[in-house]
């Protein structure tokens, strides 16, 4: 899975946010401190057996988006414009670009496909002491159960 959350944290570096703002970084674990805005992977759940033989695997992964919060207005309209649906600020749009091609393999042959599925839990997090908005959002992996 490791490999896989670092393709997602890569393509998220494909996020533009406007004039001004600070780059968006990205890893692909979850780190010990943010420098905001900060889009990280986090937990997962792995559903074996999708199909016979070992054929599919699904994993549900949760990664984590956090934004400072200097001024809680401008805060929360960066974070709306990484959680948007589509735009150079778009995560859902940047990391589905990973998706590949028709008929090619996702994340550069990691999986056979992907997708940010939902955003929940928009609210205030706490990270090392420190508090955020932020969300989550939710992406369905599937591939082969045999590698």
């Amino acid at each position: 899975m490791g490999p896989i959350r670092e393709a997602l944290a890569a393509a998220a570096r494909a996020v533009i946010l406007p004039a001004g703002l600070p780059k968006l970084t990205c890893t692909g674990y979850t780190p010990d401190s943010v420098i905001a805005p900060h889009f990280f992977t986090g937990e997962y759940s792995l559903d074996f057996d999708r199909t016979f033989a070992r054929g599919t695997d699904r994993a549900e992964l949760t990664c984590r988006v956090l934004v400072g919060r200097a001024d809680d207005a401008a805060s929360q309209q960066l974070l709306d414009l990484l959680l948007s649906g589509s735009g150079p600020a778009s995560l859902k749009e940047a990391l589905e670009a990973a998706r590949g091609g028709s008929g090619e393999p996702a994340l550069g042959g990691l999986a056979n496909d992907f997708h940010v599925a939902r955003v929940q839990g928009y609210r205030w997090y706490e990270h090392q002491g420190t508090t955020y908005v932020g969300a989550e959002l939710t992406v369905n992996i599937y591939g082969d159960g045999r590698s």
